[in-house]
């Protein structure tokens, strides 16, 4: 899709509560009115889909700021499989910056991973009317247990964390050790049970 000639793209740097500076893309139109765009599992912000969204929120003449969470694209930090508080918190940070800058973020859009983020963050901060949910998992606890088995489960129950070895992906993402942490286990039988028939 192509970008809107007459908007202003700039880098913007924000700091985290955890000190990690996160790398994100203004897309500028010049309205109060901001949308935050939160990519997915090992992706980034330069991602396709993230990319595409900002380019239609250009043609509809709407400001968005796509982002890389800690650890992922150019943000410092390591990445966590299963760190979603975390990335909740990174787009606290986000949704502060604007906030600070006398503009009203209308909308929060994930995709994946960053689906289930921007739903976490609604269900702690409530000040962002609007999330919009891009094929965000709907029980996070399955989708890591299918994905790995078992056997991982009880291994980071003992653990605490297990690094995985990631292959580089497509659109952004890194590639190198990922760490994952029991930090998804605290979301005990998290469900978000939205199927895009009935919000619930």
């Amino acid at each position: 899709m192509a970008q809107n000639p007459s908007f202003l793209q700039q880098k913007v740097i924000i700091q985290n509560k955890y000190g990690y500076k996160l790398a994100g893309i203004l897309h500028e139109s010049g309205t109060k009115e901001i949308v935050i765009l939160c990519h997915g599992g090992q992706a980034s912000k330069e991602n396709f889909i993230m990319t595409n969204l900002a380019a239609a929120l250009e043609n509809a003449g709407i400001s968005s700021f796509r982002f890389d969470f800690t650890g992922n694209g150019e943000s410092e930090g390591s990445f966590e499989i299963g760190g979603y508080w975390r990335e909740a918190d990174d787009i606290h940070a986000v949704a502060q910056h604007f906030l600070k800058a006398n503009r009203t973020v209308i909308a929060i859009v994930g995709h994946s991973k960053g689906a289930n983020a921007a739903i976490l963050y609604a269900s702690k901060y409530h000040d962002v009317k609007t999330i919009v949910n891009l094929s965000g998992s709907h029980d996070l606890k399955v989708g890591l247990v299918s994905r790995h088995g078992k056997e991982f489960l009880e291994r980071i129950r003992k653990e605490g964390f297990i690094e995985l070895k990631a292959a580089p992906v497509i659109g952004g993402g890194g590639s190198g050790p990922l760490s994952l942490c029991c930090g998804w286990l605290s979301l005990g039988g998290l469900s978000n049970p939205c199927e895009g028939i009935v919000d619930r």
